[in-house]
C-alpha cells in the first residue's frame, strides 16, 4: 500500500499551484489595465498557444523522465509518493543537480503562452521562474544537505546545480522506462 504524500510534499504542490494559479488571475487583472486588446484578440491566441503547447509538452516530458529516475534509483523501501532517500548521480543527475527542477521552470511560461496573458509572459512568468530557483537554491539544497550530508556535499562540489550543456539536456530528454510494476 502506497504512504501517503508527506507535508512537505503537500506544501511544495500547494506552492506550485498558488505561484501558477495566482500569476494566472494577477495576469489576467493586468491585462485588462496594460493589454485590452490581447484579451480578445484570436490571432493572438493562437499565436501563443502553439508555443505554450509545445512547451508544456517538453515540460512534461523533462518532469517525467527526472521523476522516473528518482523512482528507480532514488526510492529504497516503502516511501511515500514523491519521497526519495537514497542520492542519484545518474542520468540526468550526474550532469546537474535539479533536472526536475529545470524541467520544471518554464511552467509559468508554458501556462502564460497557453493563457494567452501578455502580462503573465513579460512580467509574472520570469518572476516566478526567477523565485522558483532561488527556492531551489536555498530550501532543495539544504533538505538534501539534512538528508545526504557528505555524499551530498561531494556531489554538490563535482556537479552544478543547473546545466543548460546540449549533452546534459539530451539526459534530461532521453526517456526512462517505468519502475517495474509502476503504471507511470
Amino acid at each position: 500500500m502506497k504512504q501517503p504524500l508527506t507535508a512537505s510534499v503537500l506544501l511544495r504542490i500547494l506552492f506550485w499551484l498558488v505561484l501558477l494559479l495566482g500569476g494566472l488571475a494577477l495576469g489576467f487583472y493586468l491585462d485588462k489595465r496594460l493589454f485590452p486588446q490581447a484579451l480578445t484578440s484570436l490571432p493572438w491566441h493562437l499565436a501563443s498557444a502553439l508555443p505554450g503547447l509545445l512547451l508544456i509538452r517538453l515540460v512534461f516530458r523533462m518532469a517525467r523522465n527526472t521523476g522516473r529516475t528518482l523512482a528507480r534509483l532514488g526510492r529504497d523501501g516503502d516511501l511515500p509518493r514523491l519521497e526519495t532517500n537514497r542520492l542519484v548521480t545518474q542520468g540526468p543527475y550526474g550532469c546537474m543537480r535539479h533536472p526536475m527542477h529545470l524541467g520544471l521552470l518554464p511552467m509559468p511560461l508554458a501556462l502564460a503562452l497557453l493563457a494567452g496573458s501578455p502580462s503573465f509572459i513579460l512580467f509574472l512568468a520570469p518572476v516566478e521562474m526567477a523565485l522558483m530557483v532561488v527556492l531551489v537554491l536555498l530550501l532543495e539544497e539544504r533538505e538534501a544537505l539534512h538528508k545526504f550530508g557528505d555524499a551530498y556535499r561531494e556531489y554538490r562540489r563535482q556537479v552544478p546545480a543547473f546545466s543548460l550543456r546540449p549533452s546534459c539536456l539530451k539526459r534530461l530528454l532521453q526517456p526512462v522506462k517505468a519502475k517495474h510494476g509502476n503504471k507511470d
